[in-house]
């Protein structure tokens, strides 16, 4: 049974998407592996566009290849960074990277195969009603089913971006810097001396003896 054009260009897709996958860990130049995860990206994109869920598909093109993805290229090309030292220690973190995807892969099939979701749910969803909004939609759901999913993984990125400011903020000693709670307790006396003093000094005018020796 010849399958349908929708089916082959899934199944298109998904293996350019799983070697784009492969490669951004494989490449052994960073630049390479983060033009990789792009072409990751676009194919996911469109694997979302299949499933009919433009927003999530705009939004991935958008927020990831256009801004993350290209201040990490920028990061990367900028920094001068010893492949030599970078690729040292590689075989002594595989054992726990594999575990960690041997693990990953598990959980995709449990839920693949589980009684609530199947393939045939995934791969054919149901045609929206006329006068559907996929964008309207999702923020119904995410302000009203899944509010409080929503606002903890807002205070979890909210931490993870506090923490790694925390982490790369480095004091040097050079560095000239203010104290804010010094400046507070400051006070007019110990900043601003008034001083009085006139204007302007009179010049006394000089003794006739004086100017007649001095000729």
């Amino acid at each position: 049974m010849l399958m349908d054009l929708k089916t082959a260009i899934f199944y298109a897709f998904a293996a350019i998407l799983v070697f784009a996958a492969l490669r951004v860990i494989t490449a052994r130049n960073p630049v390479h592996s983060a033009l990789f995860l792009v072409l990751s990206f676009f194919t996911a994109s469109a694997l979302w566009l299949l499933l009919k869920a433009e927003f999530l598909a705009i939004t991935l093109v958008l927020v990831y290849v256009g801004a993350v993805m290209v201040l990490f290229l920028f990061v990367v090309m900028m920094l001068d960074i010893n492949f030599d030292q970078l690729r040292e220690g590689f075989w002594n973190y595989f054992p726990l990277g594999a575990a960690v995807g041997l693990v990953m892969v598990l959980e995709m099939a449990m839920v693949l195969t589980s009684q609530k979701i199947g393939l045939d749910q995934l791969a054919s969803p149901p045609d929206p009603a006329a006068g559907y909004s996929n964008t309207k939609e999702l923020g119904r759901l995410i302000y009203t089913d899944y509010l409080y999913p929503f606002e903890l993984a807002s205070v979890v990125l909210l931490v993870a971006i506090v923490a790694a400011i925390a982490l790369t903020l480095r004091r040097r000693k050079e560095t000239k810097y203010q104290n804010p709670a010094m400046q507070v307790r400051v006070k007019r006396q110990d900043r601003v001396r008034i001083v009085s003093m006139p204007s302007e000094k009179k010049q006394e005018p000089l003794a006739p003896d004086s100017v007649g020796t001095s000729g």
